[in-house]
């Protein structure tokens, strides 16, 4: 076991940030903060006017708020090319002391349950709106290894995220291919053979001669998800695993939180799953046979063209909300659904499209399911790392480079 001390002599709370009223800096939104990826970065950048929270690269983002605390939103910001960087009021910011602390090991201790679980506790205010205290995180007692010895820690930890990140690149790389050629073949209609295809007008507008618009009933079939009493469900593996709605959207599927016993309104593995209720738009697979919450529904090509179906919704929605009614939150019925106006190829050129894309989406499922591996032993080691039940200070570890 390591000595300990408290968390505030360890790590640096709020550090200082220099940022000019008046500039544009990167600015780090909540939403983009994914449970379970060590890194964040962003693209977007914001005007600085004296307000958020203030972080250079290396320092860690812990959300403060319910329920982000608790869906473990906690990032290390990568800050490329040294940037300074500034984002939600709704982090804390820690970054490592120098000569006391090391940078990784600072983010993986405030993902460990040490730290989250008593900022858990200390939350308090208003239903839905309960913040951590931040007072209660400084006087923690922490684990405080030698600095070589955290630095082995975070050495040890970081291979897995590194081959989750690697993963998540190759994910996105696959995931750009078959949008690039669905786009190819079924917007700029570029397909094999086109130019001795005529276009001639439909509901959608002009469409290669011999295809068709046909609503989404009528090529798939769409099961509404439900609300079942608390009662039946769990959250120890009892039935099915339930997804009310896509706050558990990760890398293409849904990571399963709770279990429902009601085993009705589902949805089979590779069924698309469709955000129903704002935000209305936002598309999944589902990886196993699941429960759909009132929140989902699931779609599944009559015809086996399953990947077709995803790259026309995913390109037909790309942003969130662009269907459906609702005076404060939007959401769609089954009608809707059921009346989205979707082409229609012919059947051969869709078999010839779905032998190229399905071998994407069979690689997609296989480098989530190594992801959840990695992830899971990585997050049974945290703990006895960070406690030193696993006592890694005499391994010849490379921690050169390692932050």
């Amino acid at each position: 076991m390591y000595r300990t001390m408290r968390f505030t002599d360890l790590v640096e709370v709020s550090p200082k940030v220099e940022l000019m009223k008046g500039r544009e800096y990167p600015f780090v939104e909540m939403a983009v903060v994914t449970p379970g990826s060590r890194y964040v970065s962003t693209n977007i950048k914001r005007t600085y006017k004296g307000g958020g929270a203030r972080f250079e690269a290396g320092d860690t983002l812990f959300a403060r708020i319910t329920p982000c605390l608790e869906h473990g939103k906690i990032a290390q910001y990568s800050g490329e090319g040294g940037k300074v960087g500034f984002g939600s009021t709704e982090f804390f910011v820690f970054r490592h002391r120098g000569g006391i602390s090391n940078p990784g090991y600072v983010f993986y201790l405030s993902s460990s349950g040490i730290v989250r679980k008593p900022a858990e506790k200390s939350m308090s205010g208003a239903s839905g709106r309960q913040r951590a205290d931040l007072n209660i995180v400084k006087d923690l007692r922490v684990p405080a290894p030698p600095l070589p010895t955290q630095r082995k820690v975070a050495a040890v930890l970081s291979a897995y995220d590194d081959l989750i990140e690697n993963n998540i690149r190759r994910i996105k790389i696959l995931e750009e291919m078959a949008r690039l050629l669905y786009r190819e073949w079924f917007v700029h209609f570029r397909f094999a053979g086109h130019e001795q295809v005529r276009v001639v007008d439909s509901p959608l507008g002009p469409i290669p001669e011999g295809w068709d618009a046909k609503p989404l009933g009528e090529i798939c079939s769409i099961v509404m998800g439900q609300s079942p009493k608390s009662k039946f469900y769990n959250e120890e593996g009892e039935g099915l695993p339930f997804h009310q709605g896509v706050k558990d959207f990760g890398d293409t599927f849904p990571t399963t939180r709770v279990y429902c016993t009601v085993t009705k309104r589902i949805a089979e593995a590779g069924d698309i799953l469709f955000s129903v209720r704002a935000p209305v738009g936002r598309m999944n697979i589902a990886g196993r046979k699941i429960v759909l919450g009132r929140g989902l529904c699931g779609i599944r090509s009559r015809t086996g063209n399953q990947a077709f179906v995803l790259l026309q919704l995913r390109d037909k929605f790309q942003d969130e909300d662009m269907i459906g009614g609702g005076t404060i939150f939007k959401s769609v019925t089954k009608a809707d659904m059921h009346g989205i106006r979707v082409l229609a190829p012919p059947h051969a050129l869709l078999a010839e499209f779905e032998q190229l894309v399905s071998p994407m989406f069979a690689e997609l499922g296989v480098l989530t399911a190594r992801n959840t591996t990695l992830r899971r032993t990585r997050d049974l080691l945290l703990p006895r790392l960070i406690s030193g039940a696993i006592d890694v200070a005499g391994l010849d570890i490379d921690t050169g480079g390692k932050s």
